[in-house]
């Protein structure tokens, strides 16, 4: 996918992508602002802005101007500096109710290169996720199962949940993107540590597919085992119990005393992950409603912000910020004509290993 749109992109570099026309020949009130008004933000104003540190969005800026990305692209008029388009796609992603007509006014350039340089951008980031989205090494994850331990959950190493990216209605197959709730999304599957870090992130199953079925495509079921050995990651009911994978007890009125507890500690773990994706989207509200059109640019966005998100963990942002905010949340029911209940009692073991981990919480 990454070498089919990059030559797309490449394909661009005779337009006039990077232009720096004004819109309809207008001088807008905001001429100016990346020139002027934004180097006179104080760091506070920045983050506020942009919804990353001024250190955050220079370390991006150095890494973007020497991709082949940024050099492969010049127009006619000459070339956007790497410093405007990271902070036009940091606006862009940080503001839910933006449109590319506002975009174009704000910044004085055309709407069709806010939308490529939008989409340039988005790639290059997702592009870095293999170095920025990593799974925790040995003494990470020690330090990490410290952390689960003192809330009371020990062995365990992080949460998996999926989250639904609203977008527009697609122009092919727009029917398997409608989700439960009645919205067209996008799938996203994300492991978090206790720190809310992404450690692993599988995305791009329309949303009428069930979580437990986005689970059994995607690589991390096939290597749970190697990545988590002893330990443990925290799932909800949509997912199925595995030996690295612990979910809850399903709730008919005859649950032990021990059961109980082990679903409260379990659910108490597992909202990490909820807090995650709450973070994600305050942070960058495109991702409440994704307005690109083309589904394979909304998932390189979406795995764009979720490399700024690692990026950005240490800007400060608080945890009141993000718990007073709603979180758009879409959890399916367990699904119709797939009897997980089945599924789950096939793994004898994963059965036993949870029992033990019941009597020992």
């Amino acid at each position: 996918m990454e070498v089919t749109i990059f030559n797309y992109l490449l394909e661009l570099s005779d337009s006039n992508d990077d232009d720096l026309e004004n819109v309809g020949n207008v001088i807008t009130k905001n001429e100016k602002y990346l020139e002027e008004t934004v180097p006179q933000y104080t760091d506070e104003e920045f983050f506020e802005h942009f919804r990353v540190s001024r250190n955050v969005a220079e370390q991006i800026i150095r890494k973007f101007e020497s991709s082949d990305l940024y050099k492969c692209q010049s127009g006619q008029f000459g070339k956007i500096s790497a410093y405007n388009k990271v902070v036009i796609f940091l606006w862009f992603i940080g503001h839910q109710t933006t449109s590319f007509t506002d975009m174009a006014d704000r910044f004085n350039i055309s709407k069709s290169s806010v939308e490529r340089i939008i989409t340039k951008v988005a790639v290059f980031l997702s592009n870095l996720s293999p170095e920025v989205i990593q799974w925790p090494d040995a003494d990470e994850k020690r330090q990490i199962e410290e952390k689960f331990r003192s809330n009371g959950f020990p062995n365990v190493i992080g949460a998996v949940d999926g989250s639904h990216i609203k977008i527009d209605k697609p122009e092919q197959d727009p029917d398997s993107y409608l989700n439960r709730k009645g919205y067209y999304s996008i799938q996203m599957q994300v492991v978090c540590d206790r720190n809310c870090k992404i450690r692993d992130v599988f995305m791009g199953h329309p949303g009428s597919v069930h979580d437990s079925r986005v689970f059994r495509n995607s690589p991390l079921l096939q290597t749970l085992p190697e990545k988590c050995g002893q330990f443990f990651l925290l799932g909800d009911s949509g997912y199925p119990l595995q030996k690295n994978l612990l979910t809850p007890f399903k709730d008919r009125g005859n649950l032990t005393d021990r059961q109980v507890n082990y679903n409260l500690q379990l659910s108490k773990n597992r909202y990490v992950i909820e807090h995650c994706f709450g973070i994600i989207k305050q942070k960058f509200r495109q991702l409440y409603h994704v307005k690109l059109r083309k589904i394979e640019y909304i998932v390189h966005l979406i795995r764009a912000a979720c490399v700024l998100h690692n990026l950005a963990l240490e800007d400060g942002f608080t945890e009141d910020d993000v718990l007073n905010q709603p979180i758009d949340y879409v959890h399916e029911e367990i699904g119709e004509g797939i009897d997980y209940e089945e599924e789950i009692a096939e793994d004898r073991d994963a059965l036993r290993i949870r029992d033990h981990v019941v009597n020992t919480l």
